[in-house]
């Protein structure tokens, strides 16, 4: 469910990406999502949970890495070389992922599930290389692709450092979510200051037409899509739920078929491997 919710919002942040700046926009649709978290504990009257200093730190700087860090380079790579090319590179972040559990967490899975994380990149990789008929603007393949590369390892970071506080805490994916967001958001607003772009950050709320449509990307891919990952984290080994995560491209391919783009035969071999890789992940570990 993260995955269908962060393809359907990648095309939208496509186009508000080149009206605003990656910083801007990875802060404001944080504090909405944080706005929306706090909204949502108040009306299930949730507890503040008593968690060790040790894992709430952990969720902090997973938010700072995964969100602050990792999400605003993905952005940077969306304006430089286009959604097609910046989703090959999150295709780096299941194995990273899973390698960095099995070192620092000692979480062992399966060689099912290696096969299965295996087929599930090769499907999704075979989707994005597919020739892209459209021609992104502004180029920078070097920049871009650098980008790319420490989106994907700082969501990987950002996971791992999540799951090591979720399995040993009884924290549950509400709170988590909002320590994580919290950790990101603080992070940027303080990047956006050293920086001086502070006139960026009142760009989005003065013009009403691009402040609900981040507002309404934002609470569906930020506050519904990270609360699903975190449940992810919860319940699955680190690798397993990176690699589902990352099947967001698969999705792509009936929202543009939708929008009225043709469908390969080749994007639907791919699609139909990388479902073989997650039925494989599914398996009895």
């Amino acid at each position: 469910m993260a995955a269908l919710i962060w393809a359907t919002a990648s095309i939208v942040y496509t186009g508000v990406g080149r009206q605003i700046k990656p910083l801007a926009l990875n802060f404001t649709k944080g504090w909405i999502a944080i706005v929306l978290l706090i909204l949502t504990l108040l009306l299930t009257q949730r507890n503040i949970p008593s968690i060790d200093p040790a894992h709430f730190l952990l969720l902090f700087l997973s938010g700072t890495i995964g969100i602050g860090f990792g999400d605003t380079a993905y952005f940077n790579a969306l304006n430089c070389i286009g959604a097609r090319r910046t989703l090959l590179f999150e295709t780096l972040a299941p194995p990273m992922s899973a390698v960095f559990a099995l070192l620092f967490l000692k979480e062992q899975i399966s060689t099912t599930a290696w096969l299965g994380i295996g087929l599930t990149i090769v499907g999704v990789v075979w989707v994005i290389l597919e020739r892209a008929s459209d021609v992104h603007e502004n180029f920078r393949p070097l920049r871009g692709s650098l980008f790319g590369l420490l989106a994907a390892i700082g969501q990987a970071t950002g996971a791992v450092m999540s799951r090591a506080a979720l399995v040993s805490s009884e924290i549950d994916s509400l709170w988590s979510t909002l320590i994580r967001l919290l950790g990101g958001t603080i992070a940027l607003l303080i990047w956006i200051l050293l920086q001086r772009q502070s006139v960026e950050l009142v760009k989005p709320v003065q013009n009403r037409r691009l402040f609900v449509v981040i507002a309404t990307t934002g609470f569906v891919s930020t506050y519904l899509g990270i609360l699903l990952q975190q449940t992810s984290l919860k319940f699955a080994a680190t690798g397993i739920a990176q690699a589902l995560s990352s099947t967001s491209p698969l999705f792509v391919i009936p929202l543009t078929r939708i929008l009225g783009d043709r469908v390969s035969i080749r994007s639907v071999m791919g699609v139909l491997i990388a479902l073989l890789g997650v039925g494989l992940l599914f398996q009895r570990q």
